[in-house]
């Protein structure tokens, strides 16, 4: 039967296969709650896109989400209504079609007609005509020219300009001035307008600072390995085709992405995909002066178990053994996987690491990689800037205390405790940190700094927190803290 009628001479165009595919892993995360990593990679691997389009979906997705707020804020000055007032899916439709306008090089009459043909597959002919309208204002400005045009003034208000032009929410914005030692008012002098969305053409004194992380943030991070000790090494994965990593000893790179699962050692479990920032702080509390026995480990919050992996191939060198303990079912199958190819009797526990089943002072070396709010990791979960909140680190706060007193009292006296969070937010790092100490007299905060030997940047001690914009990597937070 033919689709054509009295009304409609022509067939309907088929949408755009991977604009549709990343339509609806946007869609998961937007609605669903879903992680846009987890949903972009099963959905890659469903509809068997590899190649130039994968590498389009991927930029389609994580862009998207990646600068939502700031399309928001485009979008409320061309839509007649308030966007809440917005199906959810049309709007989510209308963030894609943005981004495609604005920051990628796609002809606009072709975003525009690919965007209207989507809407019509996805939610019906009536929305098309608002998406055509909507997105040709759009197109009529520049990503600069848009910037110019919402945000405030960089002199007046600086914060609320970057929320705009850097796309993250103020309260981020400030959590990073204050852990970066900015003052947050301040504006470089003569400075204002708009930064290139590249960030090439800073001044040398920003590049180090708040809106050189801004825009690290913003840049899609590359892929890392870690070649775990004893089963792997880093000269088999640079057989592989990755690159020898810049600060850890068991890093490498994949310079041009692709599947890491490709690679025999990831595969087999002798390595894993991890960030050097975090190699960097289990390296360092392994690599602590500790006297007399050093056999005994513990990762208090294990799950999904990358650092596991880690620590209990640099403790089976020692004829050790690792404890991981990790609350949820689930979680603790994962750090099972990350341990199969890793020899030794190391132990899984399903439990709450605020209620040790175990005697006091029963491990050398802790780990307390504690859950937060994962402002660190921006560039690996583009999602994760419009989803949290400063509700949400607040509500952290009691569980991180716990869990770092827990880890202290499970340490033995001369033992090390490495509180760590992949979050810079001074509420998370040092506060908590500061806060457990006060309370005990039986434990003392020493210098991380010689732990990271050759890695620049560390400050003023005597804890560590590693920035995406100085060294490379997600922005890791170490404090060293030793059992007297």
């Amino acid at each position: 039967m033919s689709d054509r009628s009295p009304r409609n001479r022509a067939p309907q165009r088929r949408p755009d296969r991977v604009r549709g595919v990343a339509y609806q892993v946007i869609r998961q995360v937007t609605a669903e709650g879903g992680y846009a990593n987890l949903a972009l990679n099963k959905a890659l691997r469903e509809q068997r896109l590899s190649g130039r389009d994968a590498a389009f979906c991927t930029e389609l997705v994580h862009g998207t989400l990646r600068w939502q707020g700031t399309y928001d804020a485009f979008l409320a000055r061309s839509v007649s209504r308030p966007l809440a007032d917005l199906d959810p899916e049309l709007l989510d439709l209308l963030r894609l079609g943005t981004h495609q306008l604005l920051r990628m090089r796609v002809d606009s009459y072709a975003a525009v007609s690919e965007m209207v043909t989507l809407t019509r597959a996805e939610i019906g002919q009536k929305r098309s005509g608002l998406v055509n309208a909507v997105l040709r204002k759009i197109s009529q400005r520049t990503l600069t020219q848009w910037i110019d045009t919402v945000a405030p003034s960089a002199v007046e208000d600086r914060l609320g300009h970057l929320a705009i032009a850097k796309a993250h929410p103020r309260w981020v914005i400030e959590a990073f001035a204050q852990a970066l030692g900015e003052e947050p008012a301040a504006t470089p002098p003569g400075r204002g307008g708009v930064e290139p969305a590249s960030g090439q053409d800073r001044l040398p004194e920003e590049s180090g600072g708040l809106e050189g992380l801004l825009d690290a943030d913003n840049e899609a991070p590359r892929v890392t390995l870690v070649a775990r000790p004893g089963v792997s090494d880093v000269d088999e994965l640079v057989a592989a085709g990755a690159t020898a990593g810049r600060w850890s000893p068991y890093a490498a790179v994949l310079e041009g992405g692709g599947d890491p699962g490709r690679i025999d050692a990831v595969a087999s479990g002798r390595a894993g995909v991890q960030d050097e920032g975090s190699q960097l702080v289990a390296v360092a509390l392994a690599t602590a002066e500790i006297e007399s026995a050093d056999a005994s480990w513990l990762d208090l919050c294990a799950g999904p178990g990358g650092k596991s992996g880690l620590l209990a191939a640099l403790v089976n060198q020692r004829d050790g053994q690792l404890t991981a303990v990790e609350p949820l079912k689930h979680r603790a199958e994962l750090v099972r996987s990350n341990l199969r190819a890793i020899p030794g009797e190391h132990k899984v526990l399903i439990g709450d690491g605020t209620k040790p089943t175990w005697p006091a002072g029963s491990f050398d070396r802790v780990l307390a990689d504690v859950p937060c709010s994962g402002l660190g990791a921006l560039r690996r979960r583009p999602e994760a800037r419009w989803r949290r909140t400063p509700e949400d680190v607040a509500e952290l706060r009691p569980l991180q205390e716990d869990l770092l007193d827990s880890a202290i009292t499970s340490a033995r006296p001369g033992g090390v405790v490495a509180y760590v969070t992949c979050s810079p937010h001074p509420d998370e790092t040092r506060a908590v940190v500061d806060a457990v100490l006060a309370k005990r007299d039986d434990a003392k905060l020493e210098d991380a700094r010689p732990l990271f030997p050759g890695v620049p940047d560390l400050g003023d001690g005597p804890d560590v927190q590693l920035w995406p914009h100085l060294h490379g990597t997600d922005a890791m937070y170490l404090a060293l803290i030793r059992r007297t």
